[in-house]
């Protein structure tokens, strides 16, 4: 398994449509936005791999997190039309329209190419994939394994769903079992009309990077994703820093209904490449606002930070965001947003020392001879 995980490198007319893209920067793609001054701390020293390994007492939670079974909850239409269920990390269910629109989904036991090692996630989807209601079209924001994942993949290409995602990524789709025709790969500000339906799915700016292995750094394009149907109107970060693309993608896309942004597994020392809780409400407010559902967080320990800091600094300086913060499975409708419960507060007392976190992934045997002394790049 782990080597077919790794996926497949793209080659004839997808390489060409690949290479004419204007974020194609001779051997891969490139971000093509100024990174902001000061987003990365250039003297805060890269977390090594024993800090990975071993570093931090409460990088997961001591117990469950408290989770809902969506399925009754999505028997009845949204009320208002728009519909979000997160299920963990970046997959979320949107409920748009009269249309159902699955992101980044994860089902797989770890963000790792191995069953066996690599961070595993904190406790199941609250929901089985097989479970889920007829999903119109699936997005995928980029390659990294906490957003690509290899038996989630397989098992979706045993239906007929289609996707939708970034240049390049359609390569390891298909490799996976994927039909070409069900693949349709966009490149910044291409958006894809979905037959049979009202969406229209736009692929955007985000500030990031891509791969899978150790010689394939930025072979696919990474994005951020807005999907738009007939009365409402969604936007999905990916992974990103913060950039001030966003202000050019709220004239251009906006307004949002609701604004789904990554909040978790950040650092000083990669802040240009990821949000944090901070920079996900100053991207907010470039969004032009609308409902704030933080995804990317609660479900694997990807940096050294505490399991629910993204969740408590969210709450603190988010006091007056329109933040929508429910439990993993739990159906919520942007427009009956309610105030914030902290659930995650119950699972551990703050300061209890839990499990120590999952080992990362290793690396192939061609670099474990060579193994850095800190992480070249975020796991992530």
């Amino acid at each position: 398994m782990a080597l077919k995980s790794f996926g497949a490198r793209a080659d004839g007319l997808r390489l060409e449509r690949m290479r004419a893209s204007p974020g194609w920067a001779g051997e891969g793609f490139a971000n093509r936005f100024p990174v902001r001054a000061g987003l990365r701390d250039l003297t805060a020293p890269r977390p090594t791999i024993s800090e990975f390994l071993c570093g931090g007492k409460r990088r997961v939670p001591s117990g469950p997190l408290p989770a809902h079974d969506p399925r009754e909850g999505w028997r009845r239409a949204p009320q208002t039309g728009l519909r979000a269920t997160w299920l963990g990390h970046s997959t979320v269910l949107i409920e748009i329209d009269g249309h159902r629109v699955l992101t980044d989904p994860v089902w797989g036991p770890r963000a790792s190419p191995s069953r066996l090692a690599g961070p595993k996630r904190f406790q199941p989807v609250p929901v089985a994939l097989k479970a889920l209601p007829e999903v119109d079209v699936v997005v995928i924001s980029h390659d990294h394994y906490d957003h690509l994942d290899f038996p989630t993949i397989r098992a979706l290409a045993a239906t007929s769903v289609p996707f939708v995602t970034s240049l390049g990524v359609g390569a390891h789709l298909q490799a996976w079992g994927v039909p070409a025709e069900r693949i349709t790969e966009l490149d910044w500000w291409e958006t894809h009309r979905v037959p049979g339906t009202g969406l229209e799915i736009t692929a955007a700016p985000s500030q990031h990077f891509s791969g899978r292995g150790f010689k394939d750094r930025n072979a696919t394009l990474w994005s951020s994703l807005v999907v738009r149907g007939e009365r409402h109107a969604v936007f999905f970060s990916g992974d990103t820093g913060l950039t001030d693309a966003y202000a050019l993608i709220r004239e251009r896309l906006g307004p949002f209904d609701l604004v789904m942004l990554e909040v978790g597994a950040f650092h000083p020392s990669w802040g240009d490449i990821h949000l944090g809780p901070a920079h996900a409400l100053e991207a907010h407010a470039l969004l032009g606002g609308g409902a704030f559902l933080p995804v990317h967080w609660g479900t694997f320990s990807l940096a050294l930070h505490d399991w629910d800091e993204p969740a408590e600094t969210l709450l603190t300086l988010g006091a007056h965001a329109p933040l929508l913060m429910p439990q993993l499975g739990q159906p919520v409708e942007p427009a009956q947003r309610g105030r914030v419960q902290p659930w995650w507060r119950a699972v551990d007392a703050r300061g209890t020392p839990a499990p120590a976190p999952a080992p990362a992934a290793p690396a192939p045997e061609a670099a474990e001879r060579a193994l850095p002394k800190s992480m070249p790049w975020p796991l992530d």
